[in-house]
């Protein structure tokens, strides 16, 4: 461990939320003592007068950007403009106000949403534009994956250092089980436990359960956007994954064997599976700044499941004590 991260001035925008939790408690063990989260009620990203205000408070060695509005199949159908929108207005100008005050280092957040639809397996960073996105999250997709020819066309005439990173499928203690805008593993986590909870005999799923998909645990991911900001000055895009390949079916099943469910699945095959398949190659990042997953997918599952079980119980006892 080094001392890159003692005296900087780091802001990681989403610091509060799910990813930006665990990067900002791996920057507190890397000894950083200037770590500033904007707030999202004090700070509207996606409007350039407060992006410039933030500038301005804060003044930043480093951004991390990790601020994204985000969320699974049916939010990314409900909300494509959105998406696109606000996700592409905060990365840009960000980027650029960091460009005009001459910070240290940008570091972008992509998406593997940001693959074309039918990328060979496991997806390789040069075969980023080879063809375009999955229908129902290509607006999210694009929107992130301007970021990278920016943080490329400011490097080149700017001589910027902004790197952008492509993290897979995040999952883990801590992450969004809203069911309007969760992704899959916390959507059907949420439904075996409350249908063990309620008696139920059945958990309705979307699509055909035949897609796959890759899983990252948020610790790890921000052990690697971490190493990438420490290590990292290159143009390329580098992919932040955990090297493995699961269909929905065999996830849900996994799910329903560590939650003890015993029901049966409902397939509703009239809903989007979404991409057939995802899988990243990893080995830019191992190469270029020592980055591999630790956290095996069982272990991860469960304490991603401990947690909401832990967490429901006390948000039901608080319920229960707010009405007496």
């Amino acid at each position: 461990m080094n001392n890159f991260f003692k005296n900087k001035r780091i802001v990681v925008t989403g610091g509060a939320g799910f990813l930006g939790q665990y990067v900002v408690k791996g920057l507190k063990k890397r000894g950083c003592r200037s770590i500033l989260v904007p707030k999202i009620e004090d700070y509207d990203l996606v409007k350039m007068s407060s992006i410039e205000r933030m500038y301005d408070d804060m003044r930043p060695d480093i951004v991390i950007h990790l601020a994204a509005v985000v969320g699974g199949i049916g939010a990314n159908r409900e909300h494509p403009g959105e998406f696109f929108y606000k996700n592409l207005m905060m990365g840009v100008q960000l980027i650029e106000q960091g460009r005009l005050r001459n910070i240290e280092k940008f570091v972008a957040i992509g998406t593997i949403c940001a693959y074309p639809k039918f990328t060979p397996v496991p997806f390789r960073e040069d075969d980023l534009w080879n063809g375009y996105p999955e229908e129902t999250n290509a607006p999210y997709g694009l929107a992130k994956k301007m970021l990278l020819v920016q943080s490329q066309a400011y490097r080149a005439e700017y001589g910027f250092n902004s790197i952008f990173l492509l993290p897979v499928n995040l999952y883990g203690p801590g992450d969004n089980f809203d069911p309007a805008s969760s992704h899959v593993i916390p959507a059907v986590i949420k439904k075996c436990v409350d249908a063990i909870e309620a008696g139920g005999n059945y958990i309705d799923c979307w699509g055909t359960g035949k897609a796959s998909r890759e899983f990252i645990y948020a610790a790890d991911a921000a052990e690697g956007i971490l190493l990438a900001t420490e290590h990292y000055n290159g143009p390329e895009p580098v992919n932040i994954g955990g090297g493995f390949e699961i269909t929905i079916k065999q996830l849900v099943q996994k799910i329903m064997k560590l939650t003890g469910f015993k029901g049966e699945v409902r397939w509703d095959s009239s809903m989007p599976d979404g991409q057939p398949r995802r899988r990243l190659d990893v080995s830019r990042a191992k190469k270029l700044f020592g980055f591999e997953a630790k956290t095996a997918f069982d272990e991860g599952l469960k304490a991603t499941i401990e947690w909401y079980v832990e967490n429901k119980v006390k948000s039901k006892n608080q319920k229960v004590k707010r009405e007496i």
